[in-house]
């Protein structure tokens, strides 16, 4: 079962908390589950105030590589990700460290999200 930790400065300490696979839930929506306040106005990709940073650790490669077509647009013009920092991840088929919690889906991976 894979675990997401979340990590701010908002927070008095770090969360860990089991994300079952399977349940395709969002960051967003597994911090709320669990009452950990990531900043978010749309719920959609288009503002990008939910933007985090993931961290993958252990074992297992990153499988939440690929970006939604609203998460790309959003990143390239908040200036997270620059244009030729996209193109080369998207040659390598890896993911970059700047994602949008309500559009990253989780998968089988253990994560660390700072916000």
């Amino acid at each position: 079962m894979p675990t997401v930790t979340f990590s701010s400065p908002k927070m008095r300490r770090d969360l860990t908390v089991y994300a079952p696979a399977g349940d395709r839930k969002s960051i967003l929506g597994v911090a709320r589950e669990h009452g950990v306040a990531i900043d978010c106005e749309c719920q959609k990709g288009e503002c990008g105030s939910c933007t985090v940073e993931v961290i993958h650790i252990g074992n297992k490669p990153p499988m939440a590589v690929h970006l939604t077509e609203k998460e790309k647009l959003t990143l390239l013009t908040s200036g997270k990700l620059a244009r030729q920092e996209f193109e080369e991840l998207e040659l390598l088929d890896l993911a970059p460290r700047y994602r949008l919690a309500c559009q990253y889906l989780l998968l089988d991976e253990d994560i660390v999200v700072k916000f």
